[in-house]
């Protein structure tokens, strides 16, 4: 059996389930991006509000590519889907009833979608879609003109592919129909997330119409978010755990992740919100500095983790934690090249390094490093070249940084340090195999992608100092290997 309304009665007294009439929920936000994050995230803090609340907002839940099965799963189970979270051999779940409706443009249509995001009620576009979903260039946090599917939009405005254009054909609707506003709020990791996707929005709203980009720039707003939670991806031993989390009920919808969880909002919404403040949100007038602080140290440290450890053959961060060496290099990594560069105040940073030292050493989690060293090209950028050009600009040591930034070099140059091949999931991969495939592997592979001036700027692949630790760390990772380099590395602290 799976879950259902019918089966709500079936699950073990343990599982918190909707306490609350599903049928006064009203659909008044769009989410983009029916992942495992969002499920286990922002899902969580509005099934929080209406069972304790009574909050009657309620999501109708998009996904534009990819991920037809989930929005399936979520219809045929009444739109209920299980969270459980994991604390080493400690399981603990709850049953999220905020979702209202669910739609895949492949199935439904995209104009159903445009109808769904032009009624009057609908007040907040959320998004989760990660980096690559805006169609944007990290060198320049606008939107990238040249992106195949971004000319698609340009070309066939009525029927988009991407998030901006959809939210722009929205936006578009809702003018012509002489509708408020939406405000249009970002999920996903990146620096200034609010900032971005107002960019991307203008830019191809600009492309079509300037009057058009106007009116959103007087009447739109774009908050920033800060969210955390780690969420690992779905596996089959995971979803065994959920079913008998469950009392053997099914649920294909269900995701599990840690604990912790956290997020805060910029307060700057155009149309209403929910008061997510009372399920432990954050509502700040300035998003950044947190943002800084999550995006440096703890998706910094995972990516440092990731690679390092996926290279050395330890395929969850789990495992790395158990590596004392690789322990000391995160931590002198978060605390000594990342906390320094931060803007954040009121934060004790070693207190709030060891906590995430702490969640890494989850063994319930299994979090693999090859999950999080995807898409690497989006990510360095605001996870270490940031925090790089501060430590240039002020003459101070970036040893771990260096040692992280070459590990990806490593990691996408296509084998591990036992010699097997590597699966990479990039933007761009085949342009990395390219660079690869046509540079030897010393010091040239490393000039090779630094070539790369969208991830690296023009400024860091002429810097001197930057490229002579990147090239020292990098053969240092092909002699030696990524376990010998972090203990060495370690050693020196």
């Amino acid at each position: 059996m799976k879950l259902s309304n019918l089966t709500l009665s079936q699950l073990p007294e343990k599982v918190v389930v909707p306490n609350y009439d599903r049928n006064k929920l009203k659909t008044k936000i769009v989410h983009l991006g029916f992942g495992a994050f969002h499920r286990a995230h922002q899902a969580v803090f509005t099934d929080i509000l209406a069972t304790k609340y009574g909050s009657d907002w309620g999501y109708c839940e998009v996904n534009l590519i990819g991920g037809e099965k989930q929005i399936e799963d979520l219809k045929q189970q009444d739109y209920l889907f299980s969270v459980c979270e994991m604390a080493y051999d400690n399981w603990n779940s709850r049953v999220v009833g905020v979702a209202k409706e669910a739609l895949h443009a492949d199935i439904d249509g995209i104009a159903k979608i445009l109808e769904v995001m032009t009624r009057p009620e609908i007040a907040i576009i959320s998004i989760t879609v990660t980096e690559k979903g805006y169609c944007y260039l990290p060198s320049t946090a606008s939107i990238d003109l040249n992106n195949p599917l971004i000319k698609h939009d340009i070309e066939n405005a009525a029927k988009p592919k991407t998030v901006p254009g959809l939210i722009v054909e929205a936006l578009r609707l809702r003018k012509e129909k002489g509708l408020k506003p939406f405000t249009v709020m970002s999920c996903d990791n990146m620096p200034e997330n609010g900032h971005v996707t107002r960019n991307v929005v203008l830019a191809l709203a600009k492309q079509r119409d300037p009057s058009l980009a106007s009116w959103i720039d007087q009447n739109v707003t774009f908050p920033s978010t800060m969210v955390d939670r780690i969420v690992p991806a779905v596996t089959p031993e995971t979803m065994e755990k959920i079913q008998k989390q469950l009392g053997g009920i099914e649920d294909p919808a269900g995701v599990a992740g840690e604990p912790f969880k956290q997020w805060v909002i910029e307060d700057n919404f155009v149309a209403g919100r929910p008061e997510w403040q009372k399920a432990g949100a954050e509502l700040v007038s300035d998003v950044l500095p947190y943002e800084e602080m999550k995006l440096r140290m703890l998706n910094g440290s995972h990516s440092f983790l990731a690679y390092l450890g996926y290279l050395a053959g330890y395929l969850h961060i789990d495992e790395c934690m158990q590596d004392p060496n690789y322990v000391k290099a995160a931590r002198h990594l978060m605390i000594n090249e990342q906390a320094s560069t931060l803007r954040v105040k009121g934060v004790d940073l070693q207190a709030y390094a060891d906590s995430l030292l702490d969640r890494y050493r989850n063994t319930g989690l299994k979090h693999r490093t090859w999950q999080i060293a995807m898409d690497g090209t989006l990510k360095l950028p605001q996870r270490m070249l940031d925090s790089v050009r501060f430590h240039l600009a002020n003459n101070t040591p970036f040893d771990c940084l260096a040692l992280g930034i070459a590990a990806w070099m490593r990691y996408v140059s296509g084998t591990d340090d036992a010699g097997k091949m590597i699966e990479i999931s990039d933007p761009i991969a085949d342009k990395l195999k390219e660079l690869v495939a046509n540079s030897q592997d010393n010091q040239e592979r490393v000039k090779s992608l630094l070539s790369l001036s969208h991830v690296f700027g023009d400024d860091l692949p002429n810097n001197k100092c930057f490229v002579e630790q990147v090239t020292k760390a990098y053969l240092a990772l092909r002699d030696t290997g990524a376990k010998k380099s972090v203990e060495q590395l370690a050693e020196s602290f």
